[in-house]
């Protein structure tokens, strides 16, 4: 486990349930835009939806699907006991869709030219997992 997950005195990593049927759908070769239909409180469909719109120069549309993903993605944070702070590990499979959409948030910030808003995505990025930003743009 890393370093920062180790303060005693810190609260726990975050660890959000698993979306077995947004995972199994995805597999079945669904469209994302088809499932945030059907599953719009799903973190992942939202930065799935953000990164094709960011691959096909759609930069706001990919802003916006960034920041339903990242407000659901606090919304399920909250639900799994989340307090505001503490570590959200990549590592943890079912957190990597809210991490993807922060990322993809602060990537289409960064192309309109809000840069305080990149600033605190990047400090919260860090802060839930300072191994994230390079697994994500590694993938």
């Amino acid at each position: 486990m890393a370093e920062f997950r180790k303060n005693l005195l810190g609260p726990d990593a975050t660890e959000l349930p698993e979306e077995t049927e947004v995972l199994a759908r995805l597999d079945a070769g669904d469209e994302a835009l088809d499932l945030a239909a059907k599953h719009p409180t799903s973190s992942l469909v939202w930065a799935i939806l953000a990164d094709e719109a960011y691959g096909e120069g759609r930069t706001i549309e990919s802003y916006a699907f960034a920041r339903v993903g990242y407000h659901r993605g606090l919304d399920a944070l909250r639900r799994a006991g989340w307090k505001g702070a503490g570590p959200i590990p990549w590592e943890h499979e079912p957190n990597r869709g809210f991490l993807r959409a922060l990322y993809a948030l602060g990537r289409a910030a960064a192309a309109i030219g809000e840069d305080e808003e990149v600033a605190r995505i990047d400090k919260f990025l860090n802060e839930s997992d300072p191994e994230a930003k390079a697994a994500i743009e590694a993938s």
